[in-house]
């Protein structure tokens, strides 16, 4: 079967954040599970949450969770363009995996013109071993002014020819409107490739909604394809962006819970917070509080971790932190005795100085670090990208030697440094870390470490004054949670019916 003629269906939404991420996942795994072979695919996105693929590049980790769903290793081809916003320079343009350039929002709307053949070719080569081809679009078809240069959504269904499914948010309301509206607002050309909705997020009385589904048909032609009901357990999955850390109860769900929380986590929300889901393993320990400082807000004196998170930008997001008073709060939590861990962007941080002679992440300059270990980072080289496994080396405080770990390396920067000494990962032979002399600061390059079971519970245990805990298998939890979705998903919307659009691009 030809790349041209393979089932594919394209879900785009009313606008962003309205579940397409975690639609497009539910889907890949029910239909998987129907003995298909599924490949997802998103043209272009817009992300610092980055997975390393298993072929040696870089996408957006909604993308890579897809791929865990339909069971497929992930590949740079699953999203060819993802966009990482910096500062002071716009984003970072990373094309089939590698970055191309960064480029302010008017040089890109200039350069994305000349990525729609990359676009294609990738989506073709995903397509050459798929038996269906799901398809995310990104933020919505109703931003017409953007139209002449599109790549991500009526550009894209209209170059490679795809059935598409308009997805509405009934959470955030008026969900009539913005299908109608953007239907509406599409030029007859692109209104072509519309073929029906799904109703999102849905609570109460799903017959009550019944009304709408005719006026919506009256008005725009378009065939419901389901209501998906509110599904509660979308917090056991990674997030695809920030938007998640900025709504409530994200990682709230044990605070407050004072006979349960053992351990308070607090981490602060830095501006280009990146892989900001290395922290969801954390958040899944029922007896952990996990506690995300907003700005304006204190580190508070009782917590037990401070954890800096990976940053798109680490010299802006430092110089954040010392506005926000953060360092004071940091320093002070370090002298009565606390713990402090920096991941890859927060790792830099914790140094005593970060140099950008080069101006890789925006004007050229160097930024004193907050001291807490004695390395420094310089700014240059090449991107680090890797999948990567090893153990934990040395006997320290809150480590014991000989724990394994896997994650994945996304980084700008060398460091070393006196403390570098006291490295506490061994990863394939390539060590990795530094730990201050009285062993209560540590940093690290390895994202999703705390998604390592044996490691997360050897590290918080070392901190806990009370030992009795229950153990959670996150990775696992995950896969659960993808099942469940997927059930979910049979029992709301019409898949025999959206296979069979799929099918229709044949």
């Amino acid at each position: 079967m030809s790349a041209q003629s393979v089932p594919a269906l394209m879900l785009q939404g009313t606008g962003s954040d309205v579940g397409k991420s975690l639609l497009v996942a539910g889907l890949c795994r029910a239909y998987a599970r129907r003995g298909l072979r599924v490949r997802p695919f998103k043209p272009q996105n817009m992300s610092n949450n980055a997975a390393v693929t298993d072929d040696g590049g870089e996408i957006g980790r909604a993308q890579a969770l897809q791929a865990r769903a339909a069971g497929v290793a992930t590949s740079v081809h699953m999203n060819p363009v993802l966009l990482k916003p910096q500062s002071d320079i716009g984003a970072q343009v990373v094309v089939q995996g590698k970055v191309l350039t960064s480029a302010k929002a008017r040089d890109y709307y200039r350069l994305k013109r000349d990525l729609l053949p990359k676009v294609v070719e990738s989506f073709e080569i995903m397509a050459s071993d798929a038996d269906l081809v799901l398809i995310e679009g990104a933020g919505s078809p109703a931003e017409v002014n953007l139209r002449a240069s599109d790549i991500a959504n009526m550009g894209f269904a209209e170059a490679i020819g795809v059935p598409v499914i308009l997805v509405g948010d009934i959470d955030r309301g008026g969900v009539i409107a913005s299908i109608v509206g953007t239907h509406a607002l599409l030029s007859d050309d692109d209104r072509c490739w519309l073929k029906g909705y799904v109703i999102n997020k849905f609570r109460g009385d799903v017959s009550l909604f019944e009304p709408a589904t005719g006026i919506i048909h009256e008005r725009c032609g378009l065939k419901g394809y389901g209501i998906a009901t509110y599904w509660p357990n979308a917090y056991k999955l990674p997030a695809e962006d920030g938007v998640a850390l900025e709504k409530a109860g994200k990682y709230q769900r044990n605070a407050g819970n004072e006979g349960d929380a053992v351990l308070r986590i607090a981490v602060p929300h830095l501006p280009r917070i990146a892989n900001f889901d290395d922290l969801d393993p954390l958040a899944a320990e029922d007896d952990v509080e996990l506690l995300v400082i907003k700005p304006g807000q204190v580190i508070p004196a009782d917590c037990d971790l401070v954890l800096l998170p990976g940053s798109k930008s680490t010299m802006a997001d430092l110089r954040f932190v010392k506005d926000q008073g953060w360092d004071i709060d940091i320093l002070a939590h370090h002298r009565r005795g606390g713990h402090v861990i920096g991941i890859c962007g927060g790792y830099q941080m914790l140094g005593r100085m970060v140099h950008d002679p080069d101006g890789v992440e925006g004007a050229p300059g160097s930024e004193a670090g907050l001291g807490l270990l004695d390395v420094e980072t310089i700014m240059a080289g090449d991107k680090t990208l890797r999948k990567t496994t090893g153990l934990t080396v040395g006997d320290h405080a809150v480590l014991a030697a000989g724990t394994p770990v896997d994650g994945y390396e996304i980084h700008m920067g060398r460091t070393d440094g006196p403390d570098r000494a006291r490295s506490w990962l061994d990863l394939n032979g390539v060590v990795d870390g530094a730990i201050s002399g009285d062993g209560r600061v540590l940093g690290c390059y390895l994202h999703g470490l705390f998604g390592s079971d044996d490691f997360r519970h050897a590290f918080l245990a070392a901190l806990r004054s009370d030992e009795a805990h229950k153990m959670t298998h996150f990775e696992a939890s995950i896969d659960a949670a993808l099942d469940e979705l997927a059930d979910h998903l049979e029992a709301c919307l019409d898949l025999d019916g959206m296979l069979e659009l799929a099918k229709s691009r044949a």
